[in-house]
């Protein structure tokens, strides 16, 4: 198989978006501790180990998925051949090692807590994933800690402001596992799952996500009250805001899964787009 073949499946498998949101989680939880743009060598290490350690877990998902994903996500590079498991394992070990290793640069309480969140990934993707709501906390957990790393790098992690975002991180990434189940449910079926998609209908998991994102858009009032944000930041917040009620609309509306994936990409793109913005608006500020 020609190399640019793949490559393109390495792409896939890393899902650019996902690892580059995390990285982003680290550097934002780095600049709300320190309340001011961090040193270019720590945001440069933080970022690295956000987005590593979440490529891993998107990576080693494709191999224990391989049997789910060739009726959920036949396009997918395992499915379709353009890469071999081992080849996909292999990629998955060394992302975790790149990702432990920015980490370590830091300090051993970074270190252990980028261990502890590649752990709640491989654990997941290994055997939590059928548990249900139970695997859609711990993905939730490991999101949301993404910021405290930011916060522990840097000396601060029990700073309130990080911990207000980490919350806030794990609402989100709450209500978009949710719904991610409710659009997987065929194929979770071949593995069992106690899913709420599956136990309790698509469209009351629909509804529990949609209620979640809604949550979401009243606690990030929190930040906005509590921590004193500059004009930038909360023009970021309320925007992102309402690019997700919009895409809630959309995710309600929807009756296949596609139209539900397609929503539930804008919803991550939204806050993708949002994070950036905070990014760069700690630039000028």
């Amino acid at each position: 198989m020609i190399l640019p073949q793949k490559a393109r499946g390495v792409l896939q498998l890393f899902r650019p978006e996902l690892p580059l949101a995390a990285g982003m989680c680290v550097v934002i939880g780095q600049l709300l501790a320190l309340g001011t743009f961090p040193a270019l060598y720590t945001v440069g290490l933080g970022f690295a180990c956000g987005f590593f350690l979440s490529s891993s877990a998107l990576i080693t998902n494709d191999y224990f998925d391989l049997e789910v994903d060739r009726i959920n996500a036949p396009q997918r590079p395992l499915p379709t051949g353009l890469l071999t498991r081992f080849e996909v394992m292999t990629l998955g070990i060394a992302t975790a090692l790149i990702g432990l290793a920015a980490a370590w640069a830091f300090n051993p309480f970074a270190l252990g807590l980028s261990f502890a969140i590649w752990l709640m990934g491989f654990a997941y993707n290994w055997k939590l994933k059928a548990t249900g709501l139970w695997g859609n906390l711990i993905v939730s957990a490991s999101v949301a800690s993404t910021f405290l790393l930011g916060g522990m790098v840097v000396g601060q992690p029990w700073n309130r402001t990080v911990w207000a975002f980490g919350l806030v991180a794990f609402v989100f990434d709450l209500a978009e596992e949710i719904a991610g189940d409710a659009m997987d449910a065929e194929g979770d079926q071949q593995r069992a799952s106690t899913s709420i998609a599956l136990v309790h209908g698509k469209r009351t998991a629909l509804r529990i996500s949609s209620t979640l994102f809604m949550s979401l858009v009243v606690m990030s009032v929190v930040p906005l009250v509590w921590c004193g944000l500059p004009l930038l930041h909360i023009l970021t917040i309320v925007v992102t805001d309402l690019l997700i009620i919009f895409f809630v609309i959309q995710l309600l509306r929807s009756h296949t899964p596609t139209d539900g994936r397609r929503a539930m990409r804008g919803l991550y793109l939204s806050a993708s787009l949002g994070l950036l913005a905070f990014l760069l608006g700690a630039l000028f500020i």
